[in-house]
């Protein structure tokens, strides 16, 4: 070990970890605790349990109270005051602009970001009756699934894992659709009735992926997390958070993105589409590993030009 090193590991004795509050956040911050302690088990690693603005406004819609960047000021704020050494976060919560001072400095790898069909009366969505009730605040899902099943209704549904599949189970929605990641991280795998393909709905941007957020510039901190980085997760997410930035970083809008590596080169897939059902624009382009963000800037683009500002006008016009 080096002499930097080992003032590095002299000097940091202790971790401080900021997660929000939910069984899934706590389950991802443990899980990162666990992989500093493998690497450093002579330091103590300890959780900070926050609650966020999104997790107690759970009566409205995202998209109509700030987006999902209310699920991260808190913790960043914690980051901001060194309350904290870390922040751990969902990467399809994080915006793509981040307070000055602040960070992703790490991605860990990431789990198959498919979305999973819950109905536990119907099974599949094939089988779902005409006119069935779906609960969902996300508008990228309802844009996909109204464009399949334009026969649908839609209920506002939030809150953590357990209490979207409570509501499922007490009859208030006949059907819902979570995160397939999330509900294998936290043990409730056994409650999806059909793993949606990518073709049927592709997923949010970063869905699936752990991010770690820090101080620009904490060495210190950085020293004793980079090990958990996943190069190809790392490029991967580079080109879908390109995409949500060229889209003013705003995650309550009906974007979809997935990027996946084949024969060395980054693949970008995406799509957006209007809440009627009438149209959904899909859109692939692939790239080098190296030129990730021009990547998601010529999906970008693509998509904007060839409707997508007319959908988004219209969203922003029908909200207003």
């Amino acid at each position: 070990m080096s002499n930097a090193s080992l003032k590095s590991e002299f000097q940091k004795s202790s971790f401080k970890i900021a997660t929000r509050g939910s069984e899934l956040a706590i389950w991802q911050a443990k899980w990162v605790q666990k992989m500093i302690l493998q690497k450093f088990p002579k330091i103590s690693v300890e959780l900070i349990i926050i609650k966020t603005t999104g997790d107690r406004i759970l009566d409205k819609p995202l998209s109509k109270i700030g987006g999902k960047g209310l699920f991260l000021k808190e913790l960043e704020k914690a980051l901001l005051e060194e309350k904290v050494d870390i922040a751990v976060h969902s990467m399809k919560d994080v915006t793509s602009s981040l307070p000055e001072g602040l960070e992703i400095s790490v991605i860990a790898k990431r789990e198959y970001p498919a979305d999973a069909w819950i109905c536990p009366k119907f099974g599949s969505i094939d089988k779902f009756p005409k006119g069935g009730l779906v609960g969902t605040s996300s508008l990228r899902r309802q844009s996909q699934l109204k464009y399949h099943r334009p026969d649908l209704r839609f209920c506002n549904l939030r809150g953590n894992v357990q209490t979207r599949i409570r509501k499922l189970d007490e009859g208030i929605v006949q059907a819902t659709i979570l995160a397939e990641a999330g509900l294998k991280r936290i043990r409730l795998h056994d409650r999806i009735s059909e793993i949606l393909p990518m073709d049927y709905m592709l997923p949010a941007i970063g869905q699936g992926a752990i991010g770690i957020e820090t101080r620009v510039g904490d060495e210190q901190t950085f020293d004793k997390i980079k090990h958990i980085n996943d190069r190809i997760t790392w490029d991967c997410l580079m080109a879908e958070r390109s995409l949500l930035n060229s889209f003013q970083g705003n995650c309550q809008i009906p974007l979809a993105g997935h990027c996946f590596l084949k024969q060395n080169k980054l693949v970008l897939r995406s799509a957006i589409g209007d809440l009627e059902g009438k149209k959904l624009l899909r859109y692939e382009s692939s790239s080098n590993r190296n030129k990730a963000i021009e990547l998601g800037k010529k999906v970008a683009h693509y998509l904007l030009e060839n409707g997508g500002k007319e959908i988004l006008e219209k969203i922003s016009n029908e909200s207003n």
